[in-house]
């Protein structure tokens, strides 16, 4: 009988030893599955630095002033506490531009003051899309293009102004180019990305513009930042 006893100590024994693991791994596998993943801080080659100590250095996203479909002289300054989601395109582009505000659009309607869960897109997201041919793109040719998409223009700026503001913002703030380049006549970006910035001037996402469901990504990740809680990583 003791025997008996023995060998079914030793059985439970067992099974607990392998199971309860099992089990814990597995219970923890499925809550992560619905865990909520905050967008990550962006580490930009040749803009972030790293510290002597080995710790990621993210650098705030500056200022630009350029004038918006409305002629007016516009400041990045100027919106304090908003997300900003950047992309750069020009009028005459047949390609991916086109597609870009379309899913630029789909940003704007998704925020609209009628979506009463989460904040209305005046007090929390800034869309802004700057032209990377200016020389071309007059205010004037931008509200056509803007008027086409149906933006709204206190909450979606098309930008233009000064090449080479434009092109460094591009390169030496959002780290969209590696490559050299001095914002001449011969320079030039064609970039396919959204940039999104967080309310303290994080870069906090990358999407391609052209492709729907991340656009839609872009959307979900503004809803999650507007539920972050104030933590700053260090800065320049």
């Amino acid at each position: 009988m003791s025997s008996k006893k023995s060998n079914k100590g030793f059985f439970i024994a067992l099974a607990v030893t392998f199971l309860l693991p099992l089990s814990i791994y597995l219970f923890v596998r499925e809550k992560s599955k619905n865990a909520i993943v905050m967008p990550k801080y962006h580490y930009v080659p040749g803009v972030d630095s790293i510290s002597p100590q080995g710790d990621t250095i993210y650098h705030k996203v500056g200022d630009l002033t350029l004038t918006n479909q409305n002629g007016e002289v516009v400041s990045l300054s100027s919106l304090k506490d908003k997300i900003i989601v950047f992309n750069f395109f020009f009028i005459d582009c047949n390609t991916t531009c086109p597609k870009m505000s379309t899913n630029m659009k789909y940003l704007q309607n998704s925020f609209k003051k009628s979506f009463k869960r989460i904040n209305t897109l005046d007090t929390v997201v800034q869309l802004i899309s700057i032209s990377v041919m200016p020389e071309r793109d007059s205010f004037q040719r931008l509200r056509v293009y803007a008027d086409k998409y149906k933006a709204n223009p206190d909450n979606w700026w098309f930008l233009t102004g000064s090449k080479k503001d434009i092109y460094a913002f591009a390169r030496t703030q959002l780290g969209l180019i590696t490559g050299p380049g001095d914002g001449g006549a011969e320079d030039f970006i064609h970039s396919d990305k959204f940039v999104l910035v967080d309310k303290d001037r994080f870069i906090r996402g990358y999407y391609n513009g052209t492709v729907d469901s991340l656009a839609n990504k872009c959307a979900d990740d503004i809803v999650l930042l507007t539920l972050e809680k104030k933590h700053l990583p260090k800065s320049k």
